[in-house]
């Protein structure tokens, strides 16, 4: 077992744990506790920190704007526990969200035996995770993930070939860059969440909406 501890945040990765011991654990902690990572065999479990959980937060925010003012339906996710017991995977995303496959769940207990990953997942990663989660995303099918190691967010599109390359544009959202949400995110820490988010939904008006 290996443990990362900083003040405000933890990780401990275990290694040789079961499928049957993951989803036992998964049990043991309901809907409340730390978070999860297995890629087969191998369990990372983590306690996020404040900035983790801000930086997600924020993200989350610009996203569901964007929607809102353009009309967008999606559905959030939150931090699901997505898994697939053949190919020995699941983890829990900051923030996940349907969009183009947003009618296809509506209403719907989700199970990815039957139904289609999110279209998009948020992950924060502020130091190096134990376990390849990009890897784990893309076993679980999930088209695109938005990435921020505390510093620039960057969105990773999965390929036919079963791995991910970074792109400038969102594919679930075609109309936002990434250069454009990094100018955002900039001001994080300088101002209020309200603040940001209120001048995204300006920038978003000016540039879709009132044209």
């Amino acid at each position: 077992m290996t443990t990362v501890a900083s003040p405000s945040e933890s990780r401990v990765v275990i290694r040789n744990v079961s499928w049957e011991t993951y989803e036992a654990l998964l049990r043991d902690r309901g809907d409340e506790g730390p978070r999860m990572a297995y890629d087969r065999g191998t369990l990372e479990v983590m306690s996020p920190s404040s900035k983790h959980e801000t930086l997600k937060k924020i993200l989350a925010r610009l996203l569901e704007a964007f929607s809102e003012e353009l009309g967008i339906d999606i559905r959030g996710t939150g931090s699901t526990t997505f898994k697939i017991q053949l190919k020995e995977r699941g983890l829990e995303p900051d923030e996940s969200y349907y969009v183009q496959n947003e009618a296809r769940v509506r209403g719907k207990e989700i199970d990815l035996a039957v139904d289609p990953p999110p279209d998009l997942a948020i992950e924060i990663d502020l130091r190096r995770s134990a376990v390849n989660k990009l890897g784990i995303y893309a076993a679980l099918g999930i088209p695109e993930v938005w990435s921020h190691d505390g510093k620039r967010v960057v969105i990773h599109l999965l390929q036919s070939s079963g791995s991910y390359a970074t792109s400038e544009r969102s594919a679930a959202f075609p109309q936002l860059a990434v250069a454009e949400l990094a100018s955002f995110l900039e001001r994080v820490g300088s101002e209020s969440e309200t603040q940001i988010v209120r001048a995204f939904r300006s920038w978003v008006r000016q540039r879709f909406v009132t044209r």
